[in-house]
């Protein structure tokens, strides 16, 4: 009789294999080819208010960002964007819209970047050789990012609407362009406010061209909305290998948009993941308040920097088996929970004594691990009731 094996089965570290794209440097962030998926954000603060931006700048570099982006709407903008440059621990892509006099001014100002809106600058098509070169000689790659709001008229009555179609063109339109001047350190986008229609859109530009893609759904809504958007159509996209790097759109601070944003790669292991909570939603078997066992917990490891991971969970049909599996984990119930490190329970707590317990060993383990020079790798906390 044949042997049926019941080990555990091989997952799959990634969903797919990335995209072959070709690689060009934003500052120091490689970005596309074999470079890690890397996360952006914008500032909302004026450029021309140099320290109001720098500080910002700061504050999302402080949260994981690796690019950010500012806005140069004005003469004010374009004079200050040498200095933000200079002094922006990570590098700044200007935001041009309109006057293509500021993409020359952000060229000239050695911001790492410049994206550019083709379908609201005016007579765009007609300086691309002039930014072609301005850009190649100072050696300043160029994100087309055609957004669904700001569509080419003519675009928009060849297809009625912003579709899939009508996007891609526009941005294949645009590459065409610069290529015709032997530019091709281009990166682009197209985003729309339709998750579907944003993934389809990306689908066909990663089949018919081997530039870096940047992901985003454009106004994408306030916290909650825009969360779930971006995560539908990222992990869509990214599960199959496409895209370069993301910006999260949020009606929030911007620092917000990191958070997620890096959430959405370590879920997908595009990402060496830290602290993660996985907590059940908990239900009427539940014997202890998992929400506020949950948030804590995670309060109390805020800012762990080790990969660990702490599933809270409120009763004992998975509890135990969650704690065993984790690096550390507490199975509750009754008033008490059981501690357990590797799998082995090491000490029972009353249930008031469960997060300050949790977190004390969640620190030893920590320093050890750093100890030992963990970098990499997933192990886990568990929190189970």
């Amino acid at each position: 009789m044949t042997a049926i094996s019941l080990g555990i089965p091989t997952v799959p570290t990634r969903l797919a294999e990335r995209r072959k794209s070709r690689q060009i440097q934003v500052g120091s962030v490689a970005v596309g080819g074999d470079a890690p998926v890397s996360v952006q954000s914008m500032t909302t603060t004026r450029t021309s208010d140099i320290g109001a931006t720098l500080q910002q700048i700061a504050e999302l570099t402080a949260s994981g960002c690796q690019i950010v982006r500012v806005a140069c709407p004005t003469q004010d903008d374009a004079d200050a964007l040498a200095t933000i440059a200079r002094k922006s621990s990570i590098p700044v892509i200007a935001d041009i819209h309109f006057q293509p006099k500021y993409v020359f001014a952000a060229i000239d100002a050695g911001c790492a970047a410049v994206r550019v809106n083709p379908g609201n600058i005016k007579q765009f098509d007609d300086k691309v050789k002039e930014i072609a070169k301005a850009a190649k000689d100072a050696g300043t790659p160029i994100r087309i990012g055609v957004n669904a709001g700001s569509l080419d008229a003519r675009l928009l009555k060849k297809y009625g609407k912003a579709t899939p179609e009508a996007l891609v063109e526009s941005a294949l339109w645009e590459a065409s362009l610069f290529e015709e001047h032997d530019f091709r350190d281009i990166k682009i986008s197209v985003k729309h406010n339709d998750p579907v229609v944003m993934v389809e859109a990306y689908r066909q530009l990663a089949a018919q061209c081997d530039y870096p893609l940047h992901l985003g759904v454009t106004e994408a809504g306030p916290a909650f909305q825009g969360t779930i958007k971006s995560a539908v159509a990222f992990g869509a996209l990214l599960s199959q290998g496409i895209g370069d790097t993301i910006r999260v759109s949020l009606s929030a601070p911007p620092a917000e948009e990191i958070k997620v944003g890096i959430q959405i790669l370590e879920s997908l292991n595009l990402r060496q993941r830290r602290l993660e909570i996985v907590s059940c939603p908990s239900c009427g078997r539940a014997q202890v308040d998992v929400y506020k066992l949950a948030e804590e917990v995670t309060a109390g490891l805020d800012g762990m920097t080790v990969p660990l991971r702490v599933a809270v969970m409120g009763c004992v049909v998975n509890g135990p088996g969650e704690a065993r599996e984790a690096d550390l984990g507490v199975a509750s119930g009754n008033g008490k929970g059981q501690i357990f490190v590797k799998g082995e329970v090491i000490k029972t707590v009353p249930e008031s004594k469960i997060v300050e317990t949790l977190i004390e060993e969640a620190l030893k383990i920590a320093e050890q691990m750093e100890k030992d020079g963990v970098a990499s790798g997933e192990p886990s906390v568990a929190i189970a009731g």
